[in-house]
């Protein structure tokens, strides 16, 4: 069953748009390749009150730590785009409820 991975990261949503819309954004879309390539279903980037977050889909929570653990360049991500310490992440079943869409 799959399995939602939310991060929560203390930091200006501005400074990861500007990162993303510099060089950063060709790091971050060959993080995303790799994601992919690792099983990723999803992955969103949102920001609200000096807070990202980032919610992906994956089937399970091991094939995330595995690509996590192994993505040096996420650490420089969250670096040149402002996070303000280590994100919080939480792992969460998807439930089987009938108004899924």
């Amino acid at each position: 069953m799959s399995v939602l991975v939310i991060l929560r990261i203390k930091g200006n949503p501005a400074d990861l748009e500007r990162y993303a819309a510099g060089p950063g954004g060709d790091v971050m879309r060959r993080i995303g390749d790799a994601g992919r390539a690792a099983g990723a279903v999803s992955h969103h980037f949102a920001g609200g009150d000096n807070e990202v977050l980032v919610v992906d889909e994956w089937p399970d929570e091991q094939s995330f730590h595995d690509f996590f653990n192994a993505q040096v360049q996420i650490a420089d991500v969250m670096r040149d785009g402002g996070a303000q310490g280590p994100p919080e992440i939480g792992v969460y079943r998807v439930l089987n409820t009938p108004d899924q869409f």
